[in-house]
């Protein structure tokens, strides 16, 4: 009784062969070459991620241009259309005030349209 105790104490036979102490090394020095590869592998990932990436940059300047050129043009037709509303009609600085105001919310949602901000649906009023 006492003897098949021992063998069940996790220390005798497990089903595995017995492997020498050169088998145990050997596979232990193949752990450590696989280790030092992946670490060498993530270094260099690490590496090309410090990099700055041209193309998003340059895709962010043109986005900042863009949204700049979207909000000036919306000022500057605004201005335009009250300076002739004003010349035509004799509403001295009315005209050039309410279309100033109307050009800089069409250049706001001008610029909120190409950054993408209104392209989301807002959810319906009221539940369900």
């Amino acid at each position: 009784m006492m003897g098949d105790r021992d063998k069940t104490d996790g220390q005798g036979d497990s089903g595995r062969p017995d492997l020498s102490d050169a088998e145990l090394t050997g596979r232990l020095r193949g752990l450590g070459s696989a280790l030092d590869k992946v670490h060498a592998e993530r270094k260099v990932e690490e590496a090309r991620s410090a990099v700055p990436d041209r193309t998003s940059a340059s895709a962010g300047m043109t986005l900042a241009f863009r949204l700049g050129s979207e909000f000036v043009a919306g000022v500057l037709v605004g201005a335009g259309l009250g300076w002739g509303f004003d010349y035509l009609v004799g509403t001295s600085p009315w005209g050039m005030i309410v279309f100033l105001l109307l050009g800089f919310g069409a250049s706001v949602m001008n610029m909120m349209r190409a950054a993408g901000e209104t392209g989301r649906k807002t959810p319906p009023k009221g539940g369900a």
